[in-house]
This record gives C-alpha cells, structure tokens and sequence, in this order.
C-alpha cells in the first residue's frame, strides 16, 4: 500500500509516497481503506521539527491525522462495525499515518460516516470539528448571550466553531484577512479585517475570545476580555501550558489552551451536526501524488477553510 512518510525533518519536500505492507489487526481493532484524510497545520508543525517535545526525533514518521474511508476487516473483538461500513474517524495526534491506503483504529477512534456528507467533508470534520467543540463546550462553555471574538476564522476550527457558537446562542465577531468578507454568510454578526482594523483598539469587550491564528497574545487579549472571560489558544506548549496554570490560579480572566482530546461521543456529536446542515468548509482537494503541493499551498495560507487529499 502507499503511505506518506519522512526521515528528517523539513518543509513539505521531506514528503514522500512509500510503498509498505498492508497492517496487520489485532482483536480489538479495525483495518480501514482509506478514502479522503485531511491537512491540519499540526501537521507541518510536526513535519517542520517544531514540536519535538510531544512527537519525538525517532524516524520514519507518517503524517495525517483524520480521514474517512471503508471498514476492510474487522477483529474478533469489534462489535459496533462491519466490512463495508462508510466511517470517519481519527489516528493519534503525534503519530499521525493517515494519509496511507489503509489505516488500523479501533471503535473508539472512528464513527459511522454521515449519509448526507462526502468522504472528502467527512475527512474534513475530525480534528477541526472536534477542536470547535472541545473549546466552545469545555474550556469557554460557550452560553446563549456571550460575545464571542474569533480571531483567525477563516479555517477550518474558525469557520465550524462560528456556525456551532451561533447554534449555542452566542453573538461572534470574526477576525479574518480580505477574503473574509464572506463569513456573514457563515453567520458571523460582525466581520472585522485584521489588516485593516487593530483589535488592541476596539472598545468592545467579549466574554470570550478565541485566536486560532497564533498572533494574538493572551497579554494582548486582556484588555479586550470582561472581567470574569475566557481566553483560549491552540498552541500548547511546557512554557505556556504552566503560566497559564499560575495565571489561572489567581485571575477570574482564564487562559486556556487546547490539547485535543479525541472522544468517540465527539465524533458522535459531530457526526449529528454534520446530519444537521452543518457546513463543513472543504476549499480544495488533492490526489496523493500532490501531497507536497497541497502541505506547501495549504501551510503558506493559501487555502480557506479545509484542504483534502483522495486516495482512490
């Protein structure tokens, strides 16, 4: 089968099409032919070397991290799944493989591909989707009635944690460049352009504020935040991760940081959205020979929303 790997690390020409064995499945788990897996920027970080503390230096590492495809086999011990069923699901985060013909996972990694969606939005939905809803659930617990500012919305978190946080009840103001003029039609109330607009300037203020682009500093966020408000980032780190403990400790203004924690109620939830028109913004889609092509326009900003990559 075809994988996706590398020996060193690098920009996206590291990449490389192998040829490996088709994995073998233990009694618990499943073998999966891949259909579609998505691009996360986790994914260059990794690729790139700049999160070697969490992923480690050993080689040869895979990449890709969500997908959709078709159950192939089945162990002794599943029982929630067959051969021939549509699922969608996710690998673990630091290892990544799941660009590849055939991926193992377990029951608790994957769950039934919605009818109403394509394999490639189903792709699209894991890691992005789960993100949304881990931060506006439980590390903002989002209510009817909040003002929310989402600062870097054109993604793939930014444009479904819109849509789900106008589903919670809440106002969103979405921070994006030229080309998000278009997110009103996301359901964004207010639309405000970075580069014209300095956010340290605005004289609202927001219960919480959510920055998916790693530009805004929680230092920065704080005097754009009510005084009891929640400031979320998605860039953890051992630094960060512990000031943001002391902080929290002593402030009713908190930082939080994701770390994504993949549930199979998750993907349920999901699963029931996607059933529920929620839009999943996949932009462009790619064949598996144009995988240094998609990781190259993808991490350089060039795509809105999801980037997907087939692999029939």
């Amino acid at each position: 089968m075809r994988k996706i790997q590398y020996d060193r690390f690098g920009d996206e020409q590291v990449l490389e099409v192998r040829e490996q064995p088709t994995p073998t499945i233990g009694k618990n788990q499943l073998l999966i032919r891949v259909k579609a897996a998505s691009i996360n920027p986790l994914d260059w970080k990794l690729y790139r070397g700049e999160m070697k503390l969490l992923s480690g230096s050993a080689f040869p590492k895979a990449v890709g991290i969500d997908f959709s495809g078709v159950v192939a086999q089945t162990g002794p011990g599943v029982t929630r799944f067959q051969v021939g069923d549509a699922v969608f699901g996710l690998l673990d985060t630091f290892k990544g493989g799941a660009l590849a013909d055939y991926v193992v996972a377990t029951e608790g990694d994957i769950a039934p591909k919605p009818s109403t969606i394509s394999f490639e939005q189903a792709a699209a939905l894991p890691v992005t989707g789960l993100a949304a809803l881990q931060i506006l659930d439980q590390l903002a617990a989002v209510q009817a009635g909040y003002e929310v500012l989402l600062n870097g919305a054109t993604g793939g978190v930014g444009m479904l944690a819109l849509q789900i946080a106008k589903r919670r009840g809440a106002s969103v103001t979405a921070v994006a460049g030229p080309a998000g003029a278009t997110l009103t039609s996301w359901g964004a109330d207010t639309v405000l352009d970075y580069t014209k607009q300095d956010l340290t300037r605005l004289s609202q203020r927001f219960d919480t504020i959510i920055d998916l682009s790693d530009k805004l500093s929680f230092a920065a966020a704080k005097k754009l935040l009510k005084p009891r408000a929640t400031f979320v980032s998605t860039l953890p780190s051992p630094w960060s991760l512990a000031a943001s403990f002391l902080h929290n400790l002593f402030s009713a203004q908190k930082h939080r940081i994701l770390i994504l924690k993949p549930t199979a109620q998750g993907l349920a939830d999901l699963a029931a959205l996607a059933q529920d028109q929620l839009q999943i913004p996949v932009e462009k889609v790619y064949n598996l020979a144009s995988v240094r092509q998609a990781y190259r326009e993808t991490s350089r900003g060039e795509v809105r929303g999801k980037t997907v990559i087939t692999l029939d």
